[in-house]
């Protein structure tokens, strides 16, 4: 569950912390508090957009902080996920710099994608958008097959393969349509084609073997010419070591005569020595240098042989051996090409069967599957005052085939007696689906992993009676579940297991949002406030206080 959410620099608020009970969470608060911004701070660090104008400080970076509790099938999934749990927590969490957001888990820098894969398991944010989600008929086939997750999955997955198989044949089968003529030049061409590599005879590891040579025959190609003019530098007639022979010969007619000449002789010498050496060593470096002109113009030739094949049929040896292979699969199928033709059609056909059947498997689960979420939903809706209602899924095939097979389901309900059942789209207003989407969550909770469910405007259209069932459908939910809930109405704040309360105060001359749990009193003038209005008088609080302890007795 969500055990604390730590909010800096977003919005209205500068820096507020809250932590979270079990059970069933209310936050409320009046217009414009600050409500939305505590679902959206969520939203943030689960991976939603950012956008540069919600830092309070645009200077200052933004921070939102989520530490949840996980019990142990939660811990399990997010191993799959390569999340590795503390203390059977996690911490999600992101910081926001000029519009730009850095998300981490348990303190490590991942993507938002990877955010949102893991806090699908965390969590279930439901708000506004969602229920107008129930418009969508593609929805409805989400729901259902959410519902039946444990029998459906893996024939999903086999379905998947099985429709991407077909594809593959059918796409192959559209592109093998070629007249006489084409066919004809095509095989030509592929014939030249798989001659020319093969006439190359490669060897996997060939060119780099080669590359590696050819390095090493280009320097030592460089090193021979740049050591040949050194030698005929320094050791050639009329170069460095003829002439200093020459001058030490000089020297040593007049070295007797000045005993600085005779130092001079010996510096000469040395030098004289030194060059001779250094000769010599050229000498035996080019002696031992092997340099082939004839070997190094045959591996220059091999190489650009391979690089002109790299630039026709791809950029390794594997790739153009690989190419070569295709190609001569290609050729072999245009040779014998009504043979081939049969050949495909008839596997297209077997792909075709394939996939019906998977389409039949899943289909049926689907309809099983139905039947029980269409009598759990209904007594769902019952409990939240749609006392007539009459809750359908209708199944049609579509006219193709897809990757989620061919169903084509949609919910239908009538919520009158007498009225026939119409697509849920062309029926329900914007509170009643509010309440659909509440009794769907009811009933898929008892299927789901996900611990937290957050309810944003599920209040949204409904009033007296009506708010009261969805009081107590959400404590209900609240047993097996912790519940977070945003709400303007009294009679399911009453039905609070904890309550918190977001106010504006100002501060240091700026207007801040704030949010504290509220104690037993507390929670009293807060539903005074939700029940009265601007004046609380001592009936409304009295009214309060009946409407918490009436509350109380129902949640026992």
């Amino acid at each position: 569950m969500l055990q604390n959410l730590h909010v800096k620099n977003l919005a209205l608020i500068d820096e507020s912390e809250v932590d979270f009970a079990g059970g069933l969470n209310i936050l409320s608060g009046e217009t414009g508090a600050g409500k939305s911004i505590i679902i959206g701070s969520i939203n943030l660090a689960l991976g939603g957009k950012v956008q540069k104008e919600m830092l309070r400080d645009p200077e200052k970076p933004a921070l939102v902080e989520l530490i949840f509790s996980v019990t142990e099938k939660q811990k399990q999934v997010l191993k799959q996920l390569d999340v590795e749990t503390e203390d059977d927590e996690v911490i999600l969490s992101r910081r926001i710099t000029g519009g730009r957001g850095v998300s981490k888990v348990n303190g490590e820098s991942v993507p938002a994608s990877k955010v949102k894969e893991i806090a699908s398991v965390l969590i279930d944010i439901h708000g506004q958008h969602e229920h107008q989600s129930l418009l969508s008929k593609k929805k409805h086939l989400e729901i259902l097959d959410s519902y039946a997750k444990e029998e459906i999955e893996q024939p999903k997955k086999e379905l998947a393969e099985a429709y991407k198989d077909y594809k593959k044949l059918v796409s192959e089968l559209n592109d093998a349509d070629v007249d006489e003529e084409e066919r004809l030049r095509e095989v030509s061409f592929l014939e030249y084609e798989v001659g020319e590599i093969e006439e190359a005879g490669l060897t996997v590891g060939e060119d780099e073997e080669l590359e590696t040579q050819y390095k090493r025959f280009i320097n030592g190609k460089k090193i021979v010419e740049a050591l040949n003019q050194a030698y005929q530098y320094t050791g050639g007639m009329d170069q460095a070591s003829e002439l200093t022979g020459r001058a030490l010969r000089e020297l040593s007619g007049v070295s007797v005569y000045d005993e600085k000449i005779a130092d001079m002789e010996e510096t000469l010498t040395q030098i004289d020595n030194l060059l001779n050496d250094f000769n010599r060593e050229i000498a035996d470096y080019l002696d031992d240098t092997d340099f082939d002109e004839e070997t190094f113009y045959h591996l220059e030739k091999r190489l650009d042989e391979i690089n002109h094949l790299k630039s026709k049929y791809g950029s390794s040896i594997e790739e153009i051996l690989s190419a070569c292979e295709t190609k001569q699969e290609r050729l072999l199928r245009l040779k014998d090409y009504d043979t081939y033709l049969a050949d495909l059609k008839e596997k297209v056909k077997n792909a075709e069967k394939k996939l019906q059947k998977s389409c039949e498997k899943v289909s049926d689960i689907r309809k099983k599957y139905a039947e029980k979420l269409v009598i759990a939903v209904t007594e769902a809706l019952k409990d939240l005052n749609f006392l007539d209602v009459v809750f359908e899924m209708r199944f049609d095939v579509l006219s193709n085939y897809t990757a989620n097979g061919y169903d084509d389901a949609e919910f239908m309900i009538s919520t009158n007696p007498g009225e026939p059942v119409r697509p849920l789209g062309k029926v329900a207003s914007g509170g009643e689906l509010s309440r659909i989407m509440l009794a769907i969550k009811t009933v898929l909770a008892d299927q789901d992993e996900v611990e937290t469910l957050i309810f944003d405007e599920i209040d949204s259209g409904i009033s007296g009676r009506t708010a009261q069932m969805v009081s107590e459908k959400m404590n209900l939910l609240g047993r097996s579940h912790q519940i977070i809930c945003i709400t303007h109405l009294p009679q399911i704040a009453a039905m609070a297991d904890a309550h918190y309360l977001i106010e504006k105060a100002v501060s240091n001359g700026a207007t801040v949002s704030k949010i504290r749990r509220l104690d037993t009193a507390e929670t009293v003038d807060e539903l005074s406030r939700m029940l009265g209005g601007v004046e609380i008088t001592d009936k409304v609080r009295e009214s309060a206080r009946e409407m918490k302890e009436l509350a109380a007795k129902k949640k026992k």
